[in-house]
């Protein structure tokens, strides 16, 4: 099963909070608070953060943190980078390989090429987007090839 991490999840709450009020800045405790999730997570979260160029951080006692750009210009994938680094579903998928199989696999290009897409979807959402201050497109597949209308129901329990 593919599934972001606790942490990701929680930055993705504590990234929405600040969101929600962009041109104020929120020290970690009205962080903690707002979003009741512990100050030591909290804490590590937006060192995260601010580190990875999300956050802009200001000492004092006007102090705070606050996004270092709109809530709009933040991705989805930005938002994973920062905390659990690029998403790479298999080994070959990432950047760094270390996988002995590369060369003779016949299954990494399609990896390869999924892994692609998960990308692209990610950085097609905001930060605005996930926190509800802007709709998010339904997603609609692109189907190829032939598709089949499924059997209609001839009475109880028959096709």
């Amino acid at each position: 099963m593919l599934r972001i991490s606790k942490l990701t999840d929680y930055g993705t709450v504590i990234l929405a909070c600040l969101a929600a009020t962009p041109d104020r800045r929120l020290t970690a405790t009205e962080v903690a608070e707002r979003t009741r999730l512990g100050l030591p997570t909290v804490s590590k979260l937006l060192k995260n953060f601010h580190r990875a160029g999300l956050l802009t951080s200001t000492r004092g006692a006007r102090g705070g943190y606050q996004l270092a750009r709109p809530a709009a210009d933040i991705s989805a994938a930005a938002i994973i980078d920062a905390i659990e680094g690029p998403v790479a579903i298999t080994e070959c998928s990432g950047q760094h390989s270390t996988c002995d199989l590369e060369v003779s696999c016949s299954t990494g290009n399609a990896w390869q090429r999924i892994n692609g897409a998960i990308r692209r979807s990610l950085d097609e959402i905001s930060l605005a987007q996930l926190s509800g201050q802007e709709a998010v497109a339904v997603w609609r597949p692109q189907l190829t090839g032939v598709v089949r209308p499924l059997p209609v129901a001839r009475g109880p329990g028959r096709l």
